[in-house]
C-alpha cells in the first residue's frame, strides 16, 4: 500500500484534550478522530489494528467452543424490566423511544437479550452447555468520558454468555473462557494479570478482571508476591485486625470547639491528634435519595469502599447523603457528624470494633468530641470489611507478606452469574427426569479498542507507538530516501510487490518528503519493521532494516532480505 494513495492524516502536535499517551498517539498517528465526547471515528490505520484484535479474539473464542452470533444493539425495555435493571442501571443507560412511544435502550451489555434468545430455543439438557458470543458496538453514557478509547461512550466489545445445566458445568465454562482470555492477551502482546474483582451492576457470585499493567491505568491492583493473591482494590479483602482497648478507665467524653474544621486532616492538625485516632462518620442513603439513611463508621485514616459497603447492605442503590439529608439526620453540617446519639442505622468497619479514646464529630456545627468509646457511647449492629486496603496491609490470604500496589487497565472481565438473569427471565430446561431446572449462566467481556489503547500504554517511546507484531496495522514500512533516484524508487516498488506476494503487509512511503519526515512518521505509527532504501546502500547492494521495538539497525544484502525478515519476525512473534 502506497502512503500517497492511503488515508493517513498524521499530526505533529498532541491534541489539546488528550490526557494519556494512547489518546495522544492514536490521534497523532491518524488512527482515530473525535466526532463527539467519547465517540470516535476509526480511521484506516486504527481500524486495521481493531480488526486484528477482533480476529485473535474470534479465533480463540471459537477454539474454546463458543459460537458467534450477532444481536441488535437496540434492545426493548421490556427485557430489561424483567430483570429489574431498567430502573436501577442509572443514567449510563441510553434510553430511547421509537415513533410508537415504545421504550428501548442502546445496549451497554446484552445479558437480557442473550438470555431471551436462549430461553426461546433451548428446552432440553441435551442442548446444554452452550456458549454464544458477539463482537458489537455498545454504548454507555459515561458522565465524564475521557482518555480516548479507554473510557468512551461508544465502544466495540466482545461479549460472550455461557448457559449450563448446573454450577459444576458452569464452572467448567468459566475455566474455558478464563484460559481463552489468557491466550488472547498473550497473543496481543500484552503484559497482564488476572485479578479477583467485584461483580458490580452485572452481578453474580464471583468475577475476575484481566488487567494490563501500566502506570497510566485508572484501576488500582494489589497483589502478594509470596502466595500469588491478586485483586482490584474494590474487591481486595482486609486481613482482620487485632482490636485491643487502649484505656480501660473510660474517661468521660469532652466536647471541644473546632471552628470551621471539617475534614479529618483539618481537625487532626487543630487538635494535634493522628488521623488513626478518629472515628470517621459518613451518612449514606440506601435505595436512592429518598431511601433509608445509614451512618457508616471507619477509622479516620481509612477510606470507605462503596462496593464492599453496598454488598454488606445488600443494595444496588447506595449514595452519599445530600447536605440537607445530613443536616436532617445529625442536626449539623457536613463534616461534624459523629456516632453518638444518632437515631439511624449504624454500620461500621471492623477497625471500629473495640475503638477507645476516639475523636468524632459532635453532631453540632464547629464541635468535635474526645474520648469516644465503642460500646459505651454508641453501638454497632452490623460490622464488616468496608474499607480499601492501604500501603502496609498484609496479604489477606497468606498473612505472610505485605501487599504490593500497581496500576492497571481493565481489558477483560469474566463473571459467574449463577441464575441472576435466567431465574428472573424464566430461562429453564428439562433435566433427564423431565423436571424444569433454571439455566446457570456466565458472562465474559473484552474491550476490543481498549486492547489497542492498552498496548500503546505499555509499548511506546518519545517518538511514537511500538506495536506488538500481532496487532500492528502493517508489518513493514519501506522508506525510499530519494524518490528522484530511479534505482531507489524502482527497488522500493519492486520490494513492496515482492514482500506483499510473500504474505507480508507492507506500507510504502512514496511521498516526495524529506527523510526526516518519513522517519518521524514511521516511528509515530509504530510499524514493527522499517526498511530504508538509499542510494548509498544500493551501490553496495544493501538496504537497512530498523526494528521499531528496540531501535536496532542492520545492513542486509538485497538477496538475503527475505531470509533475514523471517528470522527477525520469528523473534518478534516470540515476544
Amino acid at each position: 500500500m502506497k502512503i500517497s494513495r492511503y488515508f493517513m492524516p498524521t499530526l505533529r502536535e498532541d491534541p489539546a484534550d488528550a490526557e494519556i499517551i494512547s489518546h495522544k498517539l492514536m490521534v497523532r498517528a491518524g488512527m482515530i478522530r473525535k466526532i463527539a465526547a467519547g465517540i470516535y471515528d476509526y480511521l484506516p490505520l486504527g481500524l486495521r489494528v481493531l480488526r486484528k484484535v477482533e480476529n485473535i479474539v474470534r479465533e480463540e473464542m471459537n477454539r474454546a467452543g463458543s459460537i458467534e452470533v450477532l444481536l441488535p444493539s437496540i434492545i426493548p425495555a421490556d427485557l430489561w424490566k424483567e430483570t429489574g435493571r431498567w430502573d436501577v442501571y442509572g443514567k449510563e443507560l441510553l434510553r430511547v423511544k421509537d415513533r410508537h412511544e415504545n421504550d428501548f435502550c442502546y445496549g451497554p451489555t446484552h445479558e437480557e437479550a442473550m438470555t431471551d434468545l436462549v430461553r426461546r430455543d433451548v428446552k432440553s439438557y441435551k442442548q446444554l452447555p452452550v456458549i454464544l458470543y458477539q463482537i458489537q458496538t455498545k454504548f454507555r453514557d459515561e458522565i465524564r468520558p475521557r482518555f480516548g478509547l479507554m473510557r468512551g461512550r461508544e465502544f466495540i466489545m466482545k461479549d460472550a454468555y455461557s448457559f449450563d445445566r448446573d454450577e459444576e458445568s458452569a464452572a467448567e465454562s468459566y475455566r474455558k473462557m478464563f484460559r481463552a482470555y489468557e491466550r488472547i492477551f498473550k497473543r496481543c502482546g500484552l503484559e497482564f494479570r488476572a485479578v479477583e474483582a467485584a461483580t458490580g451492576q452485572i452481578g453474580g457470585s464471583s468475577s475476575h478482571e484481566f488487567m494490563v499493567l501500566a502506570d497510566s491505568g485508572e484501576d488500582c491492583i494489589v497483589s502478594c508476591q509470596k502466595c500469588g493473591y491478586a485483586s482490584n482494590i474494590e474487591k481486595a479483602d482486609v486481613l482482620s485486625e487485632n482490636i485491643t482497648r487502649m484505656d480501660k478507665t473510660m474517661p468521660p467524653t469532652i466536647k471541644v470547639k473546632t471552628p470551621g474544621k471539617r475534614t479529618i486532616d483539618e481537625v487532626s492538625k487543630f487538635l494535634k491528634k493522628e488521623p488513626r485516632d478518629f472515628i470517621k462518620t459518613l451518612i449514606y442513603t440506601v435505595g436512592g435519595n429518598n431511601g433509608e439513611a445509614c451512618a457508616v463508621l471507619l477509622r479516620g485514616d481509612y477510606e470507605v469502599n462503596e462496593t464492599k459497603l453496598a454488598r454488606l447492605l445488600e443494595t444496588d442503590q447506595l449514595e452519599m447523603a445530600s447536605p440537607e439529608k445530613v443536616k436532617e439526620i445529625t442536626n449539623a453540617s457536613v463534616g461534624f457528624a459523629g456516632p453518638k446519639g444518632l437515631k439511624c442505622r449504624i454500620v461500621a468497619d471492623f477497625s471500629i470494633k473495640g475503638f477507645a479514646n476516639g475523636v468524632s464529630g459532635a453532631n453540632e456545627d464547629d464541635f468535635h468530641v474526645l474520648n469516644v468509646f465503642e460500646g459505651r457511647d454508641f453501638r454497632v449492629k452490623i460490622y464488616g470489611d468496608i474499607r480499601n486496603v492501604i500501603q502496609g496491609d498484609a496479604c489477606p490470604r497468606c498473612a505472610e507478606s505485605i501487599l504490593s500496589f500497581h496500576r492497571g487497565i481493565e481489558v477483560g472481565h469474566v463473571f459467574r452469574l449463577g441464575t441472576k438473569y435466567s431465574k428472573a427471565m424464566k430461562a429453564v430446561f428439562l433435566d433427564p427426569n423431565g423436571k424444569k431446572k433454571t439455566i446457570v449462566m456466565g458472562t465474559y467481556g473484552i474491550g476490543i479498542a481498549r486492547i489497542a489503547a492498552a498496548a500503546i500504554e505499555q509499548r511506546h517511546d518519545d517518538h511514537g507507538i511500538e506495536w506488538p507484531f500481532s496487532i500492528a496495522p502493517f508489518h513493514i514500512i519501506i522508506l525510499p530516501l530519494n524518490k528522484n533516484d530511479k534505482k531507489v524508487a524502482d527497488t522500493a516498488a519492486s520490494m513492496e510487490e515482492e514482500l506483499e506476494n510473500a504474505g507480508y503487509e507492507v506500507l510504502l512511503d512514496d511521498r516526495d518528503e524529506r527523510a526526516g519526515i518519513k522517519f518521524n512518521d514511521a516511528d509515530l505509527i509504530g510499524v514493527p519493521l522499517q526498511i530504508v532504501v538509499g542510494s548509498r546502500g544500493l551501490k553496495n547492494g544493501e538496504i537497512e532494516i530498523k526494528i521499531r521495538k528496540d531501535g536496532r539497525k542492520m545492513h542486509v544484502k538485497l538477496d538475503d532480505l527475505k531470509e533475514k525478515l523471517t528470522e527477525i519476525i520469528s523473534e518478534l512473534k516470540a515476544g
